[in-house]
């Protein structure tokens, strides 16, 4: 008995060992941060297609280069606390490398070596070409340095493990660069590309199961707010879209006015400060591939909701 006793508890322990192994927070690798002069008109582009100002411009403020975090988001698993990004040294960023950076942005992993909590967005992120990365990176720090950190986190039990992520990473996030479609236009994979990397419009546009992952076969077919409450992402496939015209969805990212008069209200006014300031050239992609997606039925909106 002793000695299956002993054998149980070294394979326990193998266990917990291997498990805590693949669930480590990943880095990446930085011989393949090869030379590079950063492209700051792309990097501006990127922060604004990337929504950075929409959670980290400090509140309370106008300007939305002042990085400085505290926006609040609550959701059904705790409140999250927007961090500085501002190129502050020890308030913000100003003190990451360049590979801390990456880290984060693909692999959702802080320089101190934690998992990052997937609403900040690298699930759509890890989509996005390391030159886009690096150059928005450098962008960043041309911003202003804005002292102060954000509170922390205030997450419900069992979500404060953070050690945990690494067993939900492994089953929701790849890493996985976006790569264009041969079969369509130029003007269409650019359009894949924005909506479904540094635009990560499926991160609201689509609802999640139960471990908060977004549902594949209903990916942009809308849902529940992610911040909770009785609010209603709409469905941009097909389904509901489909009397729009491509320069319809291109003049609602450039104005926020819908072909029937109305505009958006909530936090879509925020994403069209940001698209509003693209390049018509990308607006217009964008447009091409939304318009292109088929129509999906999303899930059942709540009676009294439809009613509204």
């Amino acid at each position: 008995m002793q000695r299956m006793l002993v054998i149980a508890v070294i394979l326990v322990a193998a266990g917990i060992g291997a498990l805590s192994y693949v669930t480590a927070p990943a880095g990446f690798d930085a011989a393949l941060l090869r030379p590079h002069q950063p492209d700051l008109v792309n990097g501006r582009t990127m922060f604004q297609i990337g929504g950075c100002a929409s959670c980290h411009a400090a509140p309370g403020q106008d300007d939305r280069t002042r990085l400085g975090g505290g926006r609040v988001l609550k959701s059904p698993y705790g409140t999250f606390v927007a961090p500085n990004i501002s190129p502050h040294r020890e308030d913000g960023i100003g003190g990451w490398s360049e590979l801390d950076f990456v880290n984060a942005m693909i692999e959702g992993t802080s320089p101190g070596g934690q998992h990052y909590y997937p609403a900040f967005p690298y699930t759509s992120y890890k989509a996005m070409r390391l030159t886009d990365v690096r150059d928005l990176f450098a962008y960043l720090k041309t911003l202003p340095a804005v002292q102060g950190r954000a509170r922390a986190h205030e997450m419900r039990f069992p979500y404060n493990i953070r050690h945990a992520l690494g067993g939900w990473k492994l089953l929701y996030h790849r890493r996985e660069e976006f790569q264009p479609d041969p079969r369509q236009s130029a003007q269409w994979n650019r359009g894949a590309y924005l909506v479904n990397g540094p635009g990560h419009c499926a991160e609201c546009h689509s609802p999640r199961d139960a471990l908060g992952a977004i549902i594949p076969a209903q990916r942009f077919a809308g849902g529940p707010n992610p911040e909770g409450g009785e609010g209603w992402v709409p469905n941009i496939t097909q389904k509901r879209l489909a009397d729009w015209t491509e320069k319809d969805i291109a003049y609602l990212l450039q104005s926020g006015d819908t072909p029937d008069g109305d505009s958006v209200g909530g936090s879509m006014t925020e994403v069209i400060r940001n698209t509003s300031q693209l390049s018509a050239e990308d607006r217009a992609a964008m447009a091409v591939y939304l318009k292109s997606l088929p129509a999906v039925e999303g899930p059942p909106r709540p009676q009294k909701q439809a009613r509204q």
